[in-house]
């Protein structure tokens, strides 16, 4: 397998093709109406005489203000905050032995996919920003049908069943007295939906951490979260669970950042996604799935079947089976994005479904859900829903039905079209359910297992580092201490020394409630699961963005050094000064594309102070703030020559060249850059942020 493979062109991707067709290119185009007629005023009503009433007559009004009456399909319950691109899925090599599925039959086949990344909680116009779960669904557009996908960038959810999920995301919704808050889960009846359902314990731990606050949609990994099962043409099951790893790394905001960037730019994760595929650096994927015989799930201490469990990696590894590269924004957001429709029951024969409760009821409401939204049964018809194989099919008629059915027989069997559309024959592809023995009771009862609500909340503690703990802690103080009713704070903390009495401890400590009366054991004692934290993700600095703060004075040779080797290793560059346009500095002219105003540290990965500013900014404060932003934050620093002075006004900052290293901050008292440097700069950007900063700000 090869993960540096040059992106595939856009061109090759037959989705894409089968959506240009229904693109309509309005420029040099004479106006009309939705019927073709040519319109030649449309920006007055038809009246009786210029000062009189308008007139029921004007059709053309009429049509033109009932189509805006009805422009807005109703937001998705949840994931409503979503945002979407086209893509190509390559399978690494032949998985016949375990499924039938063709798209991952052979090596090296191509397959158009479309993914949709979104939050959970908040309306469409929320920020990009806030703690929350991440929607991953991804839309594969096989020759066998549409193969959906529909993950979220943590592996477990917070509810073993789905007869629980509208009592979840009630209580997640802003408050119904009050419609407050938006897209938080820092309120009473969330808190009090957890302390009450300690099944959600799991997620809880996952939302609490940084993985709820990624910094991109590309920095960060998905999960199919459910136990799927493949099947091979002789009819032999394995369970399943699959994986997107992210090969740009996982990695995340700190919580303050956060906060300041939903203010400074809401679309930040949106805008990410969109310029990083404009501008060719095309994010990737690897596919990975963890695979158990049928027979062995019940040898794990957890029920496969619970989707608030995970399988440890260091138990059932990961196979890396394809790659999956979005190379393609949408042409039109409404159209692609917001229509898109996913259901886990869009299956492709080889890939079948478990007995998870969870999944089962899944399999229900999305079908539900998409009737409702997007205005009846014929959803499937729309462009980027519609498969790249032909429907042929019975069902007929419907809201906004598109495909005209040509004969007269809509049922079957049927002699009058000769038996068409017939049954799949044997050669050719179809779906079979494969037969599995059903015995037992009809009950509302769940196995022994899904009732051990604590162990693998436990595993994740024990798997963070101290900062990620630091974090955890600090995210639990900050949404319970929003919580106004104190018996919610204790009783949360109650359910935490279930998980780990020392974390409970430190929570309540906090937020104004007592500890635990006795202090619980940890609940995975010793065990730990290198997967689990973000610290061994991977590194890279293609697509960090540094921010070059710079004025008249600046050296254009030291700027030129350390700018043009980042940006030959795939990094953003942004030039900021007082003011935009083409600025004269020390021998040339650099183009400022932002302001210290327009723009914020927050929105950037690392922080060049260039040679030769220092006397222009000294003193300033807005250069002050993006310096002690940065430092607060964790990134890396880079000061040149007289920059290094900036760095002293800072009294966070170490004052030692060997102290500067160890926190991320890189000086180079010279005026000139060798390549030493610059290669210690690449190695800087390119890696984790610097959290043993934080003990500075506490």
């Amino acid at each position: 397998m090869n993960k540096n493979n040059k992106c595939l062109n856009v061109e090759n991707n037959e989705k894409i093709n089968q959506l240009n067709d229904y693109v309509v290119n309005h420029d040099s185009a004479k106006m009309t109406t939705n019927m073709g007629l040519g319109i030649n005023d449309d920006q007055k009503i038809l009246k009786a005489g210029e000062n009189g009433p308008a007139l029921l007559e004007d059709f053309i009004f009429r049509e033109k203000i009932t189509h805006f009456d009805h422009e807005r399909i109703p937001e998705r319950i949840v994931h409503a905050r979503g945002f979407g691109a086209h893509g190509v899925f390559v399978s690494y090599k032949d998985m016949s032995s375990l499924t039938m599925a063709k798209f991952l039959s052979e090596p090296n086949k191509k397959t158009p996919v479309f993914v949709r990344f979104s939050t959970v909680v908040g309306f469409r116009g929320s920020p990009d920003t806030v703690r929350d779960v991440r929607g991953f669904a991804t839309k594969f557009y096989t020759e066998e049908g549409n193969y959906d996908l529909v993950g979220n960038n943590m592996p477990v959810f917070f509810i073993q069943d789905a007869i629980k999920f509208p009592d979840l995301i009630h209580s997640l919704k802003p408050e119904p007295n009050n419609e407050i808050p938006q897209a938080q889960s820092a309120h009473d009846t969330f808190w009090d939906f957890v302390a009450n359902n300690h099944e959600t314990a799991h997620n809880v731990m996952w939302l609490m951490s940084d993985r709820a606050i990624p910094l991109s949609y590309r920095t960060m990994d998905g999960f199919g979260i459910h136990t799927f099962k493949m099947i091979n043409k002789n009819g032999e099951v394995h369970l399943v669970k699959f994986h997107w790893k992210s090969l740009q790394g996982v990695h995340s905001l700190v919580w303050d950042e956060a906060q300041k960037i939903a203010g400074k730019d809401p679309d930040f994760n949106r805008r990410d996604l969109f310029e990083a595929i404009e501008n060719g650096m095309y994010p990737e994927w690897e596919l990975g799935i963890q695979v158990m015989k049928e027979e062995d799930q019940y040898n794990y201490d957890f029920d496969v079947l619970d989707s608030t469990k995970l399988w440890p990696e260091e138990i059932i590894p990961v196979q890396i089976i394809g790659k999956m590269t979005l190379n393609k924004n949408v042409t039109n957001y409404f159209s692609e994005t917001e229509q898109v429709a996913f259901c886990p029951a869009n299956l492709v024969p080889g890939i079948g479904l478990s007995n998870d409760p969870m999944l089962q009821g899944r399999l229900f409401s999305y079908l539900d859900t998409q009737i409702s939204r997007l205005g009846g049964p014929n959803f499937h018809e729309l462009p980027i829903n519609k498969p790249i194989v032909p429907i042929h099919n019975n069902q007929r008629d419907g809201m906004h039905r598109m495909q005209i059915d040509a004969g007269v027989s809509a049922y079957f069997n049927n002699a009058i079209n000769n038996g068409e559309p017939h049954l799949a024959r044997k050669n050719e592809s179809s779906y079979d359910h494969v037969p599995f023995e059903v015995h037992g009771k009809i009950t509302r009862d769940r196995k022994n297992k899904f009732f051990d609500y604590y162990t693998q909340p436990a595993l994740f503690w024990n798997s963070m580092t101290k900062y990620e703990k630091n974090h955890i802690i600090n995210a639990f103080r900050f949404e319970l201490g929003k919580c106004k009713r104190m018996s919610i704070r204790q009783a949360v903390v109650d359910m935490i020394n279930n998980i780990d009495g020392e974390l409970a401890k430190a929570v309540a400590l906090g937020i104004g409630v007592n500890p635990p009366k006795k202090i619980g054991a940890n609940k995975a004692p010793g065990k730990k699961s290198k997967a689990l934290s973000m610290a061994n993700q991977p590194l890279d600095v293609r697509t960090k963005k540094i921010a070059v703060l710079l004025n008249e004075n600046a050296n254009k040779k030291c700027i030129d050094d350390i700018c043009i080797a980042l940006k030959r290793e795939k990094s953003n560059i942004v030039m900021i000064s007082n003011v935009q346009g083409d600025l004269c500095v020390k021998d040339g002219e650099i183009n400022i594309a932002e302001t210290l105003d327009t723009t914020d540290m927050v929105l950037y990965d690392a922080l060049f102070l260039p040679d030769g500013i220092s006397d222009g900014f000294r003193n300033n404060n807005k250069v002050s703030t993006y310096i002690t932003n940065a430092y607060a934050h964790g990134k890396p620093i880079i000061a040149v020559g007289d920059a290094v002075d900036l760095l002293n006004d800072n009294r966070n900052i170490p004052t030692t060249e060997e102290k500067l290293m160890e926190y991320g901050v890189l000086i180079n008292k010279k005026c000139c850059c060798d390549e030493k440097f610059i290669k210690c700069i690449i190695e800087l950007v390119g890696g984790n942020r610097f959290f043993n900063r934080e003990n500075d700000f506490e």
